[in-house]
């Protein structure tokens, strides 16, 4: 098959999964969009809201529609790194064997990430950036594709322990769920009230997963496109050449490449999903917010005038 048309058959597979998903998810679209977005680009996505927002039960849906094997790891102040990724034993011969974590699945879901220590978090960045994990010395491949969706719930700030900087950088996405609407709501309500079992079908495999990342990957990119994207993440950056005026007061630190490299990937998803060959500018610009919001670091300042990351984003936009 030509890429013309597997980018066409992408789209169409693609409407699909969303109507399997929005048969357990009802509203939070955009939400969706985001999650799989990272998921064909072959990044990460960290989902932050408050409890009750149905966070574990949408990665749960999405892992369920699309085919892959999926596994829950819940953080806990005592959790350590073997439990994630796990441990040598001696068998009854006497000689050390290794036991896998739950780390070895296709999706995991770091469920709150940040109640664990920073010792345990680590744990992930192996992972994360290379799909291996080091134990006792010995590297081990974790089996493609793969995917940590991690939530984190933002007002418990009592018994967390904050991500750090070069963590929250392997999170291709930053998403933020918010409340749902009155009606949605009133969707909710009556879906989840009643005795009716919700089957959800798997529209692809690990290895159509697998085709379609690198059909992405595939895609060409203008190179005004490429410029675009690298000139509006060094503008997140104090004292550039490129900085503006609300940056400079109020950003300690702006992206880094990574977030780059980004906005690319994600541009050539949002194009492959809308029957687009090449991605422009517009499809750089609506991923900007999520992949952005958790790599610019505000100062003190911004933090007494109340200043979001958000407000930052949209004016370099």
């Amino acid at each position: 098959m030509s890429d013309v048309a597997a980018i066409k058959q992408l789209g169409e597979k693609y409407r699909q999964l969303k109507t399997e998903i929005s048969k357990v998810i009802i509203g939070q679209d955009q939400v969706v969009d985001q999650v799989l977005y990272s998921i064909f680009a072959g990044g990460h996505s960290l989902l932050v809201g408050v409890p009750g927002l149905a966070k574990t039960l949408l990665v749960h849906t999405i892992a369920t529609a699309i085919g892959l094997d999926f596994k829950r790891i819940q953080f806990t102040p005592d959790l350590m790194p073997s439990d994630i990724l796990g441990s040598e034993i001696l068998d009854n011969q006497r000689n050390f064997k290794f036991i896998k974590g739950p780390i070895f699945s296709n999706i995991i879901l770091a469920d709150e990430i940040n109640r664990t220590p920073p010792k345990t978090q680590a744990a992930l960045l192996e992972a994360m950036q290379e799909r291996s994990v080091t134990v006792a010395g010995q590297s081990h491949k974790l089996a493609l594709p793969f995917f940590v969706l991690a939530t984190q719930n933002p007002i418990e700030q009592e018994g967390t322990y904050p991500l750090p900087e070069a963590q929250l950088d392997r999170f291709m996405f930053s998403i933020h769920l918010d409340y749902p609407s009155f009606q949605e709501e009133v969707d909710v309500v009556k879906s989840t009230t009643t005795d009716r079992e919700i089957k959800v079908n798997s529209l692809f495999t690990a290895d159509e997963i697998l085709e379609y990342q690198h059909l992405i990957r595939r895609i060409p990119v203008a190179d005004n496109v490429v410029e675009y994207a690298v000139k509006l993440v060094s503008k997140t950056r104090p004292k550039s050449d490129n900085a503006t005026e609300l940056v400079n007061n109020y950003i300690d630190w702006g992206a880094g490449p990574r977030a780059s490299q980004n906005l690319i990937i994600g541009a050539k998803v949002n194009a492959a999903i809308n029957g687009k060959f090449s991605p422009d500018i517009e499809d750089v610009r609506v991923v900007a917010q999520p992949i952005l919001q958790h790599r610019i670091v505000k100062n003190y300042k911004a933090e007494a005038e109340g200043i979001s990351e958000k407000q930052i984003i949209n004016s370099l936009l």
